[in-house]
């Protein structure tokens, strides 16, 4: 008897800790919506390899430079993704109001203290180093409104609307007073996202684009767009050669640009025989034009195929957003998924020439460290959503 009381006894305990095990978030980790970023990643340096060989040899460089940096920001960017994965989103969710406070007086630092690059001052130069916290505020600002909206879910009312404007049009000012304007995008589309799907009527939508349209009216008159920040947004309308005039530097750009996709058409000229990119034609081809060296030294197929990895990845936020227990973990899978897929829109549009040219990274596959860690925390909001969908 005493027996069969012990074997009872163990298989209770038996089934208690495989009850714990069914009940641990590890067990529901979508290792898909992880992997493809690491597998994009992978690409992203070997095309930024490609890109930079040639000058870097020119100038008896090691010609691992950048990938060496952009592993090391990998590598970052990994270890956050898992330690935001570890904890308990809703935790995020209780502080997100310290986050995103916290996030404004950087903002306004690098006003004061920051590098200027290309016309941008958004970075702090800390030696070799270089941050740019605007591509961490593209993260909070979804954490931000997808507390916000989840805490006045069902009653986003006219004022709350607007305070939740509010929240974005904080930090979209900061970034254009840093003259960032592709980052300010970003963060538009995001809060348009969120509210849209936090149920926000369709008026209230409505008069914040009129309120849009009515402020980037006033920008132009005022002579805000003006010079080369004009010729970037404007070159994508009329693509019209006229003889006896120099192509401006943006004209110049997406020109080279466009002549490298197209001239890789099926397969491609083949890895590392771009003739554009051996001679270093398209400028800032390792950083926002790198959809090119995709595109001429493998073709059509080579970048389909990075688009398809892309479109993977957006439907398993989706999924995502689909399946988390509560409003937040729906918001901020929503607000992550439109971030990404702005992103690839307009960073590959502009390379073919049907968007303006704006300066936004391609995710994961363009040089630079910030954008590649904020990239990677976001995408462990996402998992971290995933992983707990049944706690």
């Amino acid at each position: 008897m005493a027996v069969a009381t012990r074997s009872r006894s163990g298989e209770r305990g038996l089934g208690s800790r495989a009850t714990r095990l069914d009940a641990s978030p590890l067990r529901h980790v979508d290792w898909m919506l992880l992997s493809i970023p690491v597998a994009i990643s992978a690409f992203g340096m070997l095309m930024i390899y490609s890109s930079t060989r040639t000058e870097l040899a020119r100038v008896h460089a090691s010609t691992l430079y950048y990938v060496e940096r952009q592993g090391i920001a990998i590598a970052i960017g990994i270890v956050g993704m898992l330690v935001v994965m570890a904890i308990d989103y809703r935790r995020i969710r209780d502080v997100a109001a310290l986050i995103y406070l916290a996030l404004l007086p950087v903002l306004v630092g690098v006003l004061v203290v920051g590098a200027s690059r290309s016309g941008a001052q958004s970075w702090f130069q800390v030696g070799p180093l270089q941050f740019q916290p605007s591509e961490i505020a593209k993260v909070v600002l979804v954490v931000a409104l997808g507390a916000y909206c989840h805490h006045h879910r069902g009653d986003l009312d006219a004022w709350r609307v607007a305070v939740a404007v509010g929240i974005a049009l904080v930090p979209i000012g900061l970034v254009l007073l840093q003259n960032d304007l592709g980052t300010a995008m970003v963060l538009a589309v995001v809060m348009v996202a969120m509210l849209l799907v936090a149920g926000v009527r369709s008026r209230y939508l409505a008069v914040l684009l009129l309120l849009a349209l009515t402020a980037l009216g006033a920008a132009v008159s005022s002579g805000y767009f003006q010079g080369y920040k004009l010729d970037r947004l404007t070159s994508f309308l009329d693509q019209k050669t006229v003889a006896g005039r120099s192509a401006t530097p943006a004209e110049y750009n997406l020109e080279q640009a466009k002549a490298a996709i197209g001239s890789g058409r099926l397969t491609g000229k083949g890895l590392f025989e771009g003739t554009q990119t051996k001679l270093g034609y398209v400028p800032e081809q390792h950083t926002d034009f790198i959809f090119t060296v995709v595109g001429e030294e493998l073709g059509f197929v080579g970048g389909a195929t990075l688009l398809a990895l892309y479109g993977l990845l957006l439907w398993r936020m989706w999924r995502t957003s689909l399946l988390s227990s509560d409003a937040f973990g729906s918001f901020v899978s929503i607000g992550v998924m439109a971030l990404l897929a702005f992103h690839v829109f307009e960073n590959v549009g502009m390379t073919m020439g049907i968007m303006p040219i704006t300066g936004i990274p391609l995710p994961f596959m363009s040089y630079g460290g910030s954008a590649v860690i904020a990239t990677f925390l976001a995408v462990g909001l996402v998992a971290n959503v995933h992983m707990r969908r049944f706690s």
